[in-house]
């Protein structure tokens, strides 16, 4: 069966479940969430490089909602970036299971790319009548490993019917990755052999962000996770790559809402780091 995982001192009381052995399909990672608190939830998403989907596999409605006041139920699609958006329901005997797919991934297994970028969308509206019979099988299962083989199952199935990412963006995708967000898009020109308007407008396409933001992304994500762990504002802006702590600053902001001060206390990130430690990410 899955593991039960512990969480850091301040965090909300989920219990959250891995996977006991490592998936079969690469960009993509899954945790089980379940909660007996009783209690009533509203928590800020704080943005991460990936898609998530979330389905809800408890009797009390969960709903996701964006900055913008569009809002959707019991299976969701985050996409990259989304404009502040928050996580809300009872948590009363509440049950969750989430994925998080890597834009190559998501790109195939869901059909989508472009609309993914900054939104939060219905599940259905990707996958139809599919969505409500995943959800009802995982709610059927036995267990949280069942749940996990039936969930890589379903996106096996749509990745290896689905339309694969341009070699060049994978690549680009790679690279900001490993880089922390860091690589120069002008070096990926040079090295990929695409002008630059060709990368921003394909990448743009099947990601559904355009190289400089997903850049950013993936820096910003870097750096909320060090604030997380407890470093300075100051460290973190330096050995990130801001130009200084007022970049920092407008960055975080910008992608949150929220000052670094209040996002190194997010309840969203203390329980990120043991759903999805760096090793499954």
């Amino acid at each position: 069966m899955g593991s039960a995982e512990p969480l850091r001192a301040g965090a909300p009381r989920w219990e959250i479940t891995v996977p006991s052995r490592p998936g079969r399909l690469p960009g993509v990672v899954m945790a089980g969430f379940g909660d007996q608190s009783n209690e009533f939830r509203d928590v800020a998403l704080v943005p991460h490089p990936s898609v998530t989907v979330l389905l809800n596999l408890g009797d009390q409605p969960l709903v996701v909602e964006d900055g913008r006041g569009a809002r959707q139920r019991e299976r969701v699609v985050v996409g990259l970036a989304p404009d502040r958006a928050r996580g809300r329901g009872l948590a009363r005997s509440s049950e969750c299971l989430q994925l998080r797919l890597s834009p190559m991934v998501a790109h195939a297994v869901l059909g989508a790319s472009s609309e993914l970028g900054g939104t939060v969308v219905a599940l259905d509206d990707l996958w139809g009548r599919e969505a409500v019979r995943i959800q009802e099988r995982l709610r059927a299962a036995g267990s949280w490993e069942d749940r996990f083989a039936i969930a890589e199952a379903a996106l096996a199935r749509r990745q290896d019917a689905g339309r694969a990412v341009d070699p060049e963006v994978t690549f680009s995708w790679r690279q900001m990755v490993a880089s922390r967000g860091r690589v120069r898009v002008g070096r990926l020109v040079a090295e990929i052999g695409w002008s630059r308007k060709r990368l921003w407008s394909r990448f743009r396409a099947q990601v559904g962000l355009t190289p400089k933001r997903v850049a950013q992304l993936i820096r910003f994500d870097h750096a909320a996770h060090r604030l997380a762990a407890g470093h300075s504002a100051a460290l973190v802006a330096a050995e990130s790559g801001y130009t200084d702590q007022s970049h920092l600053h407008r960055d975080v902001m910008a992608f949150t809402g929220m000052t670094p001060t209040t996002v190194a206390v997010s309840p969203f990130l203390a329980v990120d780091d043991v759903a999805w430690p760096l090793s499954r990410r």
